[in-house]
């Protein structure tokens, strides 16, 4: 091949990969939903933090596991989350 040529090559390889969009894997609703199940996993072992005296305790027994259950459940909803198609936004 000729250096002219490759040259010419280059150059179409180079705009035809700007033009290449990007998909990415999760979208803006996983990231938020995500967030939202750290938060609240996070309450839930804040919830479970106390006292040595006071050792059987609602909030620390039962309140706080159902709290963190609820924030691994979310965040699973938010790996698996896919949002609707839009149709012509493109």
């Amino acid at each position: 091949m000729s250096k002219k040529n490759l040259e010419k090559v280059k150059t179409t390889t180079v705009k035809a990969a700007s033009k290449v969009k990007i998909d990415m894997v999760f979208s803006k609703e996983n990231y938020i939903l995500a967030g939202v199940a750290f938060a609240v996993v996070l309450i839930g072992f804040l919830l479970m933090y106390g006292s040595k005296e006071e050792v059987y305790n609602f909030r620390q027994i039962t309140l706080a596991p159902i709290v963190v259950i609820t924030g691994f459940l979310i965040g699973v909803l938010a790996i698996m989350y896919k949002p609707k198609a839009t149709h012509g936004a493109d």
